[in-house]
């Protein structure tokens, strides 16, 4: 694709990356066969094709984004399904990051929009306030009916996600030291995450106890914070970093101290965003270096167990079907690993048709963006109902909570499964289950 920045233009350098990932776009078009958004609203700009045009059109004549950009963009759900499919390696992830920067610098949004966003940033990251408003949400539910106008759909959006029953913490979450159970293999960090703990903190006790038992220490530092996932992808790029330094310098500190083997997610949203610590720190003199080591060394917990030497189990007679998150298939190119592992645990693993294509979670996209969340999630249940299988596996705790809400199969993390298979307590969600 041709562009016409200015000198003056380029020597911004979030710009010269981007007309960079513009002029390897070559207009193909085989992106627009496995977005999500353009399958559903069949919208030309609502594809990356078009959304790159909105984009190299606003940074190219320097202007501020205007309300077509903005609806267009907010639709898209960074699944990241065009990067994994466009044949030219156009960049999409950091070009619409850098639209969504510049959105959020250049555009006011209604006021009800800045509320909503506001209230997200200000809660989804911080446990406390998570769970908060979580227990909260109980007095809400009734309302939900009263909140139809489009103004407050994101509201009863955030109702109808809210679980009815809210885990107690768990002790594993708390910062300390879990000594490996057999011969010492390694020693690992864990992220704890934000939303994760709240809602289902068992993902991560499952993972601490199965790597504990393969010989894995597994520490969980003082003063990890939320990884800047969920305010990144609204644009807020300074509240993403300080989020990003804050956790580089608390595994930098463990990587100095005793060292690190790797650096565990259980969350795959979490993983792609720490993934690319290194890009998003790339111009911070006093950062780079250390977030480049953090990135190389964060690794999905099934990427990680991908590496030790399991058992093989005999067949179990459970049929899962394997949900692939975008964040892990397309965010972070792990497709087989999580199958494979399933597999050699004994279970019969089933891919539903149109994997590809997300669920329509996407950390706040199911409440900012109801109603195409909900069309991606029917037509994502309907494929795994099909697959009729016994348990539904995923490695994302956005798309646990989505899909359970539009199906009666259990859903659970990955490595909950695993942790099972290997000698771990039933899952809380298959107890009293007949396959079981």
């Amino acid at each position: 694709m041709q562009t016409n920045f200015t000198p003056a233009q380029l020597a911004d350098p979030d710009v010269a990356e981007s007309e960079q990932i513009l002029r390897k776009c070559v207009h193909c078009g085989f992106c627009t066969a496995t977005c999500p958004t353009y399958v559903t609203l069949g919208n030309e700009l609502d594809s990356p094709r078009g959304r790159i045009y909105l984009i190299k059109d606003m940074l190219e004549n320097g202007r501020p984004a205007d309300a077509e950009v903005v609806t267009h963009i907010d639709r898209c759900l960074s699944c990241l399904a065009c990067v994994t499919t466009c044949p030219s390696g156009v960049d999409y992830m950091h070009l619409v990051d850098h639209a969504r920067a510049h959105i959020e610098k250049t555009y006011k949004r209604p006021l009800m929009n800045r509320m909503t966003r506001a209230i997200l940033a200000a809660v989804l990251p911080y446990p406390g306030r998570f769970r908060l408003a979580l227990n909260l949400a109980r007095l809400g539910r009734p309302f939900a009916g009263l909140m139809r106008g489009a103004a407050l759909k994101p509201f009863a959006a955030m109702l109808a996600l809210a679980p009815r029953r809210i885990p107690a913490a768990s002790a594993f979450a708390k910062p300390g030291s879990h000594p490996p159970q057999a011969e010492r293999r390694g020693r690992v960090a864990i992220l704890t995450g934000c939303a994760q703990p709240v809602l289902d903190p068992g993902i991560n006790a499952a993972a601490i106890r199965l790597l504990t038992r393969l010989g894995v220490e597994v520490v969980v530092p003082e003063g990890e914070v939320c990884c800047g996932s969920l305010v990144h992808h609204m644009g807020r790029a300074e509240q993403a970093l300080a989020s990003a330094r804050a956790n580089v310098d608390i595994w930098t500190r463990e990587i100095e101290g005793e060292g690190l083997d790797a650096i565990i997610i259980t969350a795959s949203g979490c993983g792609t965003t720490i993934k690319d610590y290194g890009h998003m720190l790339r111009l911070d003199p006093a950062y780079a270096a250390k977030a480049a080591a953090v990135s190389a060394l964060a690794k999905d917990v099934t990427e990680y167990l991908a590496t030790l030497d399991l058992p093989a189990h005999m067949p179990k007679g459970i049929t899962v079907a394997y949900h692939s998150a975008c964040s892990m298939q397309h965010g972070q190119r792990i497709t087989l690993a999580p199958k494979q592992l399933l597999k050699a645990a004994g279970f019969t693993v089933r891919d539903p048709a149109e994997g590809h294509l997300c669920c329509g979670s996407a950390g706040t996209y199911n409440i900012m963006q109801p109603e195409i969340s909900a069309a991606l999630k029917a037509r994502k249940v309907k494929n795994i109902e099909a697959t009729k299988a016994d348990i539904i596996a995923t490695g994302n705790i956005g798309c646990i909570t989505q899909i359970a809400t539009g199906t009666g199969i259990p859903i659970l993390h990955t490595v909950e499964l695993l942790d099972w298979a290997y000698g771990g307590a039933v899952p809380e969600k298959l107890t009293g289950l007949p396959l079981v």
